[in-house]
């Protein structure tokens, strides 16, 4: 078995976010709404779960994810308000658009959400220096 580095997971977890962000466009063009809420969530995820490793920052679970991007990059100024109430607002449309029954997005909820999505992973690919 390979013996991983934490840069190594720092690296495939952006990669991940980046290729994850890519999916959205396919996704939009097929008019799968939900599913790409979804992807627009995780692509960040990624991202910010690469940040945290790069820092040594441990998390259990995606709302401990939230709560320590929020305390050390939202709090701190690292990486802006408006982007960390984006997180937890795509983390809210993400939970919603996967498990409420009879919820579906639309192209004009969704389409505005694809820019702040791809500038928090340019801006936490800037913090990880990539």
């Amino acid at each position: 078995m390979k013996d991983y580095k934490q840069q190594d997971y720092v690296n495939y977890r952006i990669q991940r976010a980046k290729d994850t962000i890519n999916e959205v466009d396919i996704l939009i063009e097929n008019k799968l709404w939900n599913t790409a809420v979804n992807r627009l969530y995780y692509a960040c995820f990624y991202a910010v779960g690469a940040l945290l490793m790069k820092d040594g920052i441990e998390f259990s679970s995606h709302s401990g994810c939230r709560q320590k991007f929020g305390q050390f990059y939202i709090q701190t100024g690292r990486i802006s308000k408006d982007l960390g109430k984006y997180y937890s607002d795509i983390f809210e449309k993400r939970q919603k658009g996967d498990y409420n029954d009879f919820f579906d997005f639309d192209e004009n909820s969704v389409l505005p959400l694809v820019e702040p999505s791809k500038r928090l992973i340019r801006d936490i690919e800037s913090l990880l220096g990539a």
